[in-house]
């Protein structure tokens, strides 16, 4: 019985020299989760602000129904529609201007006619590209009201990028 009372006390005194150490893997990685959580809240320096890129500068242009047609989105090619004249840059919204999207037959193209109409036919696209624009002749008061509804929410949301002319009033 001796041996035994020994052996218990030789481990109980065993285990309380363990416990007393501060040097244990437990302890030690708590330390390192500290250090590394002071290090990045507090000691690491900050990263320089990183400054937005500048969308490219688009320069005003005159496009003609030929030159604005490239404008449709495919071929990672800008997305551009007129209306009234007016050419917007609606690359921002390629998912609805642009291939695929629901406004895509608009897509370098005069939109003012079907905007107005609220058709997505391809009737209401102008066929003679050579030809005069289209001057929205036969259009009602309610289609002219829905034409600038139109023409203001693209002013909100996209950049004036040209004016589209018919051919032979000039690129000047």
């Amino acid at each position: 019985m001796d041996y035994v009372q020994q052996r218990v006390a030789q481990a109980a005194s065993n285990q309380d020299a363990s416990t007393s150490s501060l040097f244990t893997p437990l302890n030690g990685l708590l330390l390192s989760l500290l250090l590394y959580t002071t290090y990045t809240f507090l000691l690491r320096p900050s990263p320089a602000p990183q400054i937005p890129k500048e969308e490219p500068a688009v320069v005003f242009r005159t496009f003609t129904p030929h030159t604005l047609l490239p404008y449709n989105g495919e071929k990672d090619m800008p997305v551009y529609l007129a209306v009234r004249g007016r050419v917007f840059d609606v690359t921002r919204g390629r998912n609805f201007y642009g291939p695929g999207g629901p406004y895509a037959n608009f897509a370098g193209r005069d939109a003012s006619r079907g905007l107005a109409c609220g058709s997505f036919d391809e009737e209401m696209l102008t066929k003679d590209l050579d030809g005069p624009l289209d001057r929205l002749e036969g259009l009602g008061a309610a289609e002219m009201e829905a034409l600038q509804g139109w023409e203001e929410r693209f002013e909100e949301k996209y950049m004036v990028v040209g004016k589209l002319v018919a051919v032979g009033e000039g690129e000047k």
